[in-house]
């Protein structure tokens, strides 16, 4: 069942959060399901503009319609993640998307206000949820990188004017975690003052956390035992840093990285242990059990096991 954004973040604010999960293939979104049945968690579904250039925004709506009839109970809704302009117009108009994310945190704060206000007058002709982004992170995204140095915290000082002048409905913020199997070589991970100050001014509004996989430090290392060649001192967010930022109004937590690792790590444990096979199926069927038992524990972590019964029961017309 679609419970929309705006009802899942009131539902969640400052007790427990959504996991938004960006999701390319059927595995991944099977795994995603059946997760959610298991752990009675909502969460989002996150579609990322190359994710609809690989497999075709059309292949992988109908996946998730599809998800949503094979597991009928479950409670979610689908976003679009870091569009830019065109993907998020197109989402807009294919009514399949209950909010998209205009991302111009690469811009002047000028720019910003203006393509973010552009998307939101659209959006919200649909009813339409935006996420707007202020504040740039470092690490790797798709297809997009950003050095440490050119990375930089969300302004406290600007949150007001920015929310305010564009309208939108949750702001993705920058205070220290980072995209991809990223090493935070400052070594100070979120900072809390930051994520204070920002809810103090914006009380009881929608903060977005993207870049919150943990990089599990044994899932590189088995990865790597199997052939890898990660980075063994990357990083992510710590459990009890996504736990601390709740209460700060953090509702959404992206999580891209470590389902990628997940894979990396099944696929190439299988094929170093069974060289005589090379049926997709196999390691497949355990990628979606691996992804299961990931997702399960994670829904665990942000508080939001349980919580789908209630918002379907609220919301079930």
């Amino acid at each position: 069942m679609v419970v929309l954004p705006k009802e899942l973040f009131k539902h969640c604010y400052g007790t427990y959060a959504i996991a938004a999960v960006n999701v390319f293939t059927m595995e991944q979104v099977h795994g995603l399901f059946r997760a959610g049945i298991k752990a009675d968690a909502p969460f989002l579904v996150q579609i990322t503009p190359v994710a609809r250039n690989y497999a075709h925004s059309l292949m992988l709506i109908a996946m998730i319609d599809a998800a949503s009839k094979i597991y009928p109970n479950v409670v979610y809704a689908v976003h679009l993640d870091h569009g830019n302009e065109a993907h998020a117009i197109n989402a807009i108009a294919s009514n399949k998307y209950h909010s998209v994310m205009i991302d111009a945190s690469h811009d002047d704060f000028e720019t910003n206000v203006k393509r973010t206000r552009l998307i939101v007058d659209e959006a919200h002709k649909k009813g339409i949820f935006v996420e707007a982004e202020l504040g740039v992170l470092s690490g790797v995204e798709d297809d997009i990188s950003i050095d440490e140095e050119n990375a930089s915290y969300t302004s406290p000082n600007e949150v007001v004017s920015f929310v305010e002048r564009t309208n939108c409905d949750s702001l993705a913020v920058a205070v220290g975690t980072s995209h991809g199997a990223y090493k935070f070589s400052s070594g100070q991970g979120i900072q809390f003052h930051i994520l204070e100050e920002i809810q103090q001014k914006l009380p009881g509004f929608p903060i977005v956390l993207h870049g919150g996989s943990a990089v599990n430090t044994t899932e590189v290392e088995r990865i790597n035992k199997a052939g890898g060649m990660l980075n063994e001192n990357a990083s992510g967010v710590t459990p009890e840093e996504i736990i601390k930022s709740i209460p700060f109004g953090v509702c959404k937590i992206n999580i891209a990285t470590d389902t990628r690792l997940l894979w990396s790590r099944v696929h190439r444990e299988f094929f170093l242990d069974s060289p005589e096979l090379f049926d997709p199926i196999v390691p497949g069927k355990t990628y979606m059990d691996a992804y299961e038992t990931f997702m399960v524990q994670k829904f665990d972590l942000l508080g939001a096991t349980g919580k789908a019964t209630t918002l379907h029961k609220k919301y079930k017309k």
